[in-house]
């Protein structure tokens, strides 16, 4: 059944208003299947959308708004311009932000040792502030089904706001990051990865984050500013000198493995090639030279530490330096990692703690020189964290991403080359951060709610794990979960003994799983057909802020298993400022929510708002734009009302021939053509703004001239309901992306069928001889005299005895083709036109 035999034509109403219109139509579209993807069609005449799905982890905010409503726009207009779009929706529900809002919730804690208690039930929420801060621990298993049932509840949240919102999605194709397609898809290229080598796990210094306790990727990190303190330390030399370091950690002291200084550096060329003694634990350690050392950096001579940042990883790897690991995953110095005396006070403390005990010592030997000077520097972290990341060795995985392969770097350097971006600017983002990369992808993370690693590793007859050989399952067995499934050939009771096999503990980085999110929905290995018809993609829309990690990864998968980019173009969102100009962040307390905001003036006018603000473009959050955007929607029914009730629905098949009527078609011409280039390069902006500065000129200038003589009979009349009609329908389907609700009442009233699914506007439907400078000179003309009753305070409907009109003989000319119309809508009784008596167009009214 089309829309056409669906839709019935539902009358003008006696009142039009825009309340009530998204539990109308957003019910209507779902049981109409407006928006349904049509999978019988080609890929030629498929745009398919590689949707974000957004982190299911709290609130979502005007900044989702802002952005899925420019992908909206994208999905609708490509609708209307025949194609069938693939347009799906999905929650990142994986990860550490869902697992930090659990533990908020229900002040629950995981620890995997405990076993699982199918009769435990959560906490009545909300919880109170004291049972938040001392959190009960429960099973892993317990964990996950907590994490499970609370993303299920956040997840119809956001599907009511999305719908309410309009977007035009087909709700048959959601998907979640933790469901059984995704889980199948990123085990499944990982098993891919790991058989050609790409994937492989490595025992080395690993990003890590004490809080959460677990590994994380360069691509998570952010630099905050915090205060710090330099400390001078003094070292001794070969022949007793005194070799001084300056240091803002001196609680790494025992893990000093080498000093470095620039190979220019004078001072000390006579050290390199030699050892120095450390304070305090008296251990020898090399000095070298390397360019990275920074001669003008405190006393330019800089102690290297397992492991204090990156730098330091550079120099022990480049260096071969030896290995003194003293910070623990929990962030404490682990006992026993130095068998000198002084060690064992600082052994089991916290870092700030140590460096507290570290600089007492220090002091007490007299091996720091001077007072600490305090400072302010960057300090890394996760982005979700909150305290400072620190270096520890453990064994993690790793995809091949050009980190550490010239070649590869290259070929996805040429990836993103590839690919379209708009803006055009924000290319140069993804090529600093690929030439940039200094490692790796660390994919590995050692929490609980996520995709499993899908191996296990075999025990030797003295227990210890076999990491080299990996053992892997058949992709037919795919999802798996190791810690509860067993490896081909084994059973359960050989789990943990000599001999028998343990599982790999760790879950993959949500961003391994969220990078395939174009195989997940596309059906890959699950529904072939499918995903030939979709895949490559057309388009990734996404925030500047994650190109790093979602578009580079997401490149990444797609040219290791696939050979191609995942899409053709790629369209980045600016941030959503506050009016102080500030970024809206939750860390900041400045963020808007966006139901009260919908509730308030209605989706349409929310929409408006978004659409204001151009790709890659910062924009200010504005209620007064929601505003306007609201007026814009009202005016739209009014408009339609108002022309409908001239008759122009029976006029619609006719043929406009009167010149001011032709004038309006061939202007509209002029911005159907500008929206629809503006649309087909992403500038919705741009296409918002042609519409609706033809929409305020029709509504008040064009009909304004033309409604008596469309009230009347007559060829004349009937020219004017035809070009009414025309330009009634032709503007629906122009702002039907962005006004969807009010587009889709307006077009009910005298339309069969969905105006989003109506096809978009050509020119060739306005292809009349009409001259669109007539419609402006017709429309300055009709200015001026109401200016002229508005200076007199009369009313615009008041009588005009007398008018002249002067300005140059071809412009009075000109405006004699409209001078009835002119006259009708100003009330003018006599108009005589004096020619060449000014050089512009002047209108002096008698009263």
């Amino acid at each position: 059944m089309t829309d056409t035999e669906r839709f019935a034509r539902a009358g003008v109403p006696e009142r039009p208003a825009l309340d009530g219109l998204e539990d109308t139509w957003s019910r209507r579209w779902q049981e109409e299947g407006t928006y349904a993807f049509d999978r019988s069609k080609d890929r030629a005449d498929v745009y398919a959308i590689d949707t974000p799905p957004p982190t299911v982890s709290g609130e979502l905010h005007m900044g989702h708004v802002f952005s899925y409503t420019h992908t909206d726009t994208v999905a609708r207009f490509q609708r209307m311009r025949g194609k069938t779009v693939f347009y799906p929706m999905g929650w990142d529900d994986n990860g550490l932000p869902t697992e930090r809002r659990v533990q908020n919730v229900f002040g629950v804690r995981c620890d995997p040792s405990l076993p699982y208690d199918p009769a435990w039930t959560p906490p009545e929420r909300p919880i109170s502030a004291e049972a938040r801060k001392s959190p009960v621990s429960i099973s892993r298993r317990n964990f996950v089904e907590l994490c499970a049932s609370l993303t299920g509840e956040d997840e119809q949240e956001f599907e009511a706001l999305w719908r309410r919102l309009g977007l035009s999605v087909d709700w048959s194709l959601t998907y979640t990051t933790i469901g059984e397609s995704a889980r199948v898809a990123s085990q499944r290229a990982f098993l891919r990865n790991l058989a050609r080598g790409e994937a492989y796990s490595a025992d080395a210094p690993t990003l890590w984050d004490v809080g959460f306790r677990t590994a994380v990727a360069q691509a998570e990190l952010e630099d905050r500013e915090r205060p710090g303190a330099y400390h001078r330390l003094r070292f001794t030399g070969p022949a007793g000198e005194d070799v001084l370091i300056d240091t803002t950690r001196p609680e790494l002291l025992p893990a000093c493995v080498a000093l470095v200084c620039h190979p220019s550096d004078e001072r000390y060329q006579h050290l390199v090639g030699g050892t120095v003694r450390t304070p305090l634990f008296d251990v020898e350690v090399p000095v070298h030279a390397h360019p990275l050392a920074a001669p003008d950096k405190g006393t330019g001579i800089a102690m290297v530490c397992t492991f204090g940042d990156l730098t330091d990883v550079i120099w022990w790897r480049e260096l071969q330096l030896d290995t003194r690991v003293v910070i623990g995953r929990d962030g404490r110095l682990l006992p026993g990692a130095v068998d000198r005396g002084p060690y064992d006070s600082l052994a089991g403390l916290t870092v700030n703690a140590a460096r507290r005990e570290t600089v007492r010592l220090l002091t007490e030997a007299g091996d720091l020189v001077g007072e600490p000077r305090p400072i302010t520097h960057q300090v890394k972290f996760y982005e979700n964290g909150e305290s400072p990341l620190e270096i520890v060795a453990t064994r993690q995985w790793y995809i091949r991403n050009g980190g550490r392969d010239a070649g590869l770097r290259d070929e996805l350097l040429s990836r993103g080359r590839e690919l379209n971006w708009v803006p055009g600017h924000m290319h140069h983002r993804y090529e600093h951060w690929v030439s940039g990369l200094a490692g790796d992808w660390l994919i590995s993370r050692q929490r609980f709610f996520g995709v499993p690693v899908p191996v296990w590793y075999r025990l030797d007859s003295a227990g210890e794990p076999d990491y080299d050989n990996p053992l892997t399952p058949d992709e037919s067995a795919l999802p798996i979960d190791p810690s509860s499934e067993c490896p081909p050939g084994y059973v359960e009771v050989h789990r943990g003994r000599p001999g028998g096999f343990i599982a790999d503990p760790d879950v993959m980085d949500t961003w391994a799983t969220s990078s395939l999110t174009p195989q997940i929905v596309g059906g890959w290995m699950r529904d072939e057909d499918l995903f030939g018809r979709v895949f490559p993609m057309d388009l990734r829309p996404q925030g500047q802020e994650i190109i790093r990690t979602w578009l580079f990864s997401s490149v990444v998968r797609a040219h290791l298993e696939h050979g191609v980019l995942p899409w053709k173009d790629t369209v980045l969102s600016g941030w959503i400022l506050d009016p102080d100009r500030k970024k809206m962040s939750k860390s900041k307390g400045n963020v808007v929510t966006p139901i009260a905001l919908l509730e308030q003036h209605g989706a349409d006018a929310v929409r408006y708002w978004a659409a204001s603000g151009r790709p890659g473009t910062d924009l200010a959050f504005d209620p007064g734009q929601i505003k306007v955007g609201r007026r814009l929607a009202t005016k739209l029914l009014n408009a339609s009302k108002f022309v409908l009730g001239l008759g122009a629905a029976g006029a619609l098949r006719e043929e406009p021939t009167e010149p001011l009527d032709l004038a309006m078609l061939a202007a509209l011409a002029g911005v159907v053509r500008t929206a629809t280039d503006a649309l087909a390069s992403y500038d919705h902006t741009g296409a918002l703004q042609a519409a609706e500065s033809f929409f305020w000129t029709f509504c008040d200038d064009y009909i304004e001239l033309v409604k008596e003589r469309a009230y009347g009979e007559g060829p004349a009349a009937v020219s004017a309901r035809a070009a009414l009609a025309t330009a009634l329908e032709v503007q629906l389907r122009l702002f039907a992306p962005f006004l969807p609700y009010a587009t889709a009442e307006a077009w009910s009233w005298w339309r069969y069928g969905s105006v989003h699914r109506a096809t978009w506007p050509t020119v060739h439907e306005l292809a009349h001889p009409g001259d669109p400078s007539l419609l402006t000179l017709a429309g300055e003309a009709l200015s001026q005299v109401r200016r002229a009753k508005s200076e007199r305070k009369l009313s615009m409907k008041a009588e005009v005895p007398l008018a002249e009109v002067l300005g140059p003989a071809e412009v009075l000319d000109r405006l004699a083709l409209v001078e009835g119309d002119l006259k009708a809508a100003a009330h003018i009784a006599k108009l005589d036109r004096l020619p060449d008596r000014t050089p512009g167009l002047v209108i002096a009214c008698a009263f």
